[in-house]
């Protein structure tokens, strides 16, 4: 039951540290695509050979 009083702290202090880290993605735009990966599969403008 010790080792309780080390892994508590220890798994809400990395769960803190993921919390921060996800607030930051969102904060800095990493999640934002406007046209969206359902829109780009129609567009023949992007295809698996890139124009010259």
């Amino acid at each position: 039951m010790d080792v309780l009083s080390f892994l508590i702290p220890i798994s809400l202090f990395l769960g803190g540290v993921g919390l921060v880290a996800f607030i930051y993605t969102v904060r800095s735009n990493q999640y934002d695509d406007p046209e969206g990966d359902a829109r780009r599969i129609l567009n023949s403008d992007y295809d698996d050979h890139p124009k010259p």
